[in-house]
């Protein structure tokens, strides 16, 4: 025929090749706007290569599907969910990257094969749309291997069917009646997953995030006693936890928990492992994920998919998910080049903390750590003893003059703390003691040094000395805002900025680390590409004047509200 490509088709409905491509294979449905544009266009190609008129059946791969030969009407509803009505996220989704517009198609070149509509033992649907092509359909005819996304949201209707709530609107009808065998349709048909964020990485495991009805089907307990609450975990002598010792899956020492893992011992270069998210078990705290987990399965499913598009996969609480986002960064492993045998074998990654521990500086120790076990018992460190670097807790009342004033400065607290990551030089090793050093500010370590002579009313500021009010600030280096009194462990950065304030310093000892490197800046790249992507769909642009900036910041929340919580997860994740 004509010979129009894949792109020429998404070029000319304004939609991704990978949107027309899932339309071709089956996987997904089109929707308003661009199912009456592609309605038109198989319209067209039907009328200039029509059937032979003898033919009593027309061939299944060139046919028309009824929904796309009579005229366009609006998408069908979906069937009903356990919350009473289907989520206005599904559509969202479905729909994010197409908008209402007139749609020019060119002539038609070729018949192209509809998408066609399926059964089989788990299928993939999207509301308002019909069945697409079953979950067990062989990977090389399904896309890629995570084409269902990171995640899936699992849910039960009200006529007692088990979906997955997928990124994008996908729904997948799940036909496992246990959780072992939940798990292990998630490995083998579910494709869900996401690419590793390094080259010597490796790919995020699936995340089930389990509703309230789904963790009754599968006979797991809605909420969890206080004793449960506070061991982080069901009893190991539980229904659940024995059927998937039956069914050979182990768990992590953390247990069945609010975010368990699920795993068989990989073979080879093949993992087999799933992570839950059990929202009513507290999995998602409301201090960072809002109301998230009262949301409906479609709405949850679009928050925690935004998430790990733009940081990663939830691994846990925001803290840990940020402490993973730097091991996936930067593995402790990597693949050698193959040696006389030919065979590869794991070696050190560098710019890595590599696998194995290292003790840290006695002054790093927290209290009760083994290098401190010769203090005598409840033995109180001070400053000279342990390093006491912490977040400011200080404040103190505005003064009238300050209350006239028509403006406030605010700092955003955990995007500082990101931004002052970047381009930091942090150790990657063990700490060597060095006796009356010359501070280097570009070492990183800790520092034994007297900071008292050091005079906020009178420091330097570029080349000249300005005089401050030194009683309306904070001493920089303690936590509580008070001016050291004597020699205390201070790290790099904290003694760099007594130099940078035009004063001298003479550190008496420190521990150092010659191995050290930028290890932070990938993090602090992906957490702030992630947060002013995030903002920029609230209509917070990097770039904008002033006075836009605060218009635009004026309610911006309100705007999308489950945007809003991405955006609060984000800042956690510092």
């Amino acid at each position: 025929a004509h010979g129009l490509t894949i792109e020429e088709i998404a070029a000319a409905l304004r939609v991704r090749r990978a949107t027309v491509s899932g339309w071709e294979s089956g996987k997904t449905e089109p929707r308003p706007p661009e199912r009456d544009a592609y309605a038109r266009l198989l319209e067209g190609l039907a009328k200039l290569y029509p059937a032979p008129v003898n033919a009593s059946v027309q061939d299944e791969d060139t046919a028309v599907p009824e929904t796309f030969t009579r005229p366009a009407a609006p998408a069908p509803e979906a069937r009903s969910l356990r919350t009473g009505k289907t989520s206005e996220a599904a559509a969202m989704n479905a729909a994010e990257d197409a908008r209402s517009r007139p749609v020019s198609v060119p002539p038609p070149a070729t018949a192209l094969r509809p998408a066609r509509t399926t059964t089989g033992t788990g299928t993939s649907r999207r509301p308002g749309a019909n069945k697409a092509a079953p979950a067990g359909t062989p990977a090389q005819d399904r896309g890629h291997h995570f084409a269902n996304g990171p995640l899936a949201v699992v849910d039960v209707d009200t006529d007692g069917h088990v979906l997955a709530y997928c990124t994008g609107g996908l729904v997948l009808d799940v036909p496992a009646k246990s959780l072992p065998s939940l798990v292990g349709w998630t490995l083998a048909e579910g494709r869900l997953g996401q690419p590793k964020l390094s080259g010597p990485g490796k790919d995020a495991d699936p995340l089930l995030v389990l509703t309230e009805a789904a963790l009754e089907r599968y006979g797991l307990p809605v909420t969890l006693t206080d004793e449960e609450r506070l061991a982080g975990r069901i009893p190991e002598n539980h229904k659940v936890v024995k059927q998937l010792t039956r069914a050979d899956w182990k768990l992590t020492k953390r247990g069945l928990g609010p975010w368990a893992r699920i795993y068989r011992p990989a073979t080879g270069s093949e993992r087999a492992c799933v992570q839950l998210c059990i929202p009513s078990w507290n999995a998602l705290d409301s201090r960072h994920w809002g109301n998230a987990a009262q949301l409906p399965p479609a709405d949850l499913a679009r928050v925690l998919g935004i998430y790990a598009s733009r940081v990663m996969t939830p691994r846990g609480s925001t803290a840990v998910t940020g402490l993973e986002l730097m091991t996936a960064l930067h593995p402790p492993t990597r693949a050698s080049e193959p040696g006389a045998d030919g065979k590869r074998h794991s070696e050190h990654n560098p710019g890595s903390l590599g696998k194995d521990p290292v003790d840290c500086a006695p002054c790093e120790a927290p209290d009760g750590h083994p290098l401190l076990k010769d203090l005598p018992r409840f033995h109180v460190r001070g400053p000279g003893e342990k390093l006491f670097e912490e977040a400011y807790d200080w404040a103190r009342p505005m003064t009238d003059a300050e209350c006239t004033l028509r403006h406030l400065v605010g700092l955003d607290v955990n995007m500082a703390f990101a931004a002052g990551a970047n381009g930091l030089v942090v150790g990657l090793g063990a700490p060597t003691l060095v006796k009356a050093p010359v501070f280097d500010p570009k070492l990183p370590g800790s520092w034994l040094v007297d900071l008292s002579h050091v005079d906020l009313s009178r420091v330097k500021v570029g080349k000249e000395w300005v005089e401050l009010d030194g009683d309306l600030l904070p001493s920089p280096f303690t936590p509580k805002g008070e001016r050291p009194e004597g020699p205390g462990w201070y790290a790099t950065p904290t003694v760099a900025y007594a130099v940078e304030l035009g004063y001298e310093v003479r550190p008496m000892e420190a521990w150092v680390r010659y191995d050290n490197g930028r290890y932070l800046d990938g993090w602090y790249n992906r957490l702030r590409d992630a947060y002013l992507a995030t903002m920029a769909d609230l209509g917070v642009h990097a770039d904008m004047e002033p006075t836009d900036f605060l218009a635009a910041m004026d309610g911006c929340k309100e705007r999308d509200p489950q945007l809003a919580i991405v955006v609060s997860a984000i800042k956690a994740t510092v």
